[in-house]
């Protein structure tokens, strides 16, 4: 059990430094967003800490990522459309149909 935790936090670091930097965020940026200072977001980031269940709730908003893919629990990455239009996720439907496709080729 108690190796199950280490592991999951390990993920979580990771987790929340690739997330922050694909979404072309600095730590402050992010830190600002979620109203902690930089030191929590760097200390997340270096495993040093996890986020509360609040910030993490938070940090898959902002991601649009699920809580379990931050936490390691699961490792498909995905893609909450619920914040956006119906157009934009036909628009995400057909890109990712798109992509799908150009691997068959």
């Amino acid at each position: 059990m108690v190796q199950e935790v280490l592991l999951m936090v390990l993920k979580v670091d990771e987790r929340i430094h690739i997330l922050r930097e694909l979404s072309g965020m600095t730590q402050r940026e992010l830190a600002n967003k979620l109203h902690v200072t930089r030191s929590s977001v760097n200390a997340w980031e270096m495993g040093i800490s996890i986020p509360s269940p609040e910030k993490l709730a938070a940090l898959s908003l902002l991601f649009k990522t699920s809580s379990d893919y931050i936490l390691g629990i699961d490792s498909k990455k995905t893609l909450l459309m619920d914040q956006f239009t119906l157009d934009e996720q036909e628009l995400l439907y057909r890109m990712v149909q798109y992509f799908e496709n150009s691997k068959k080729l």
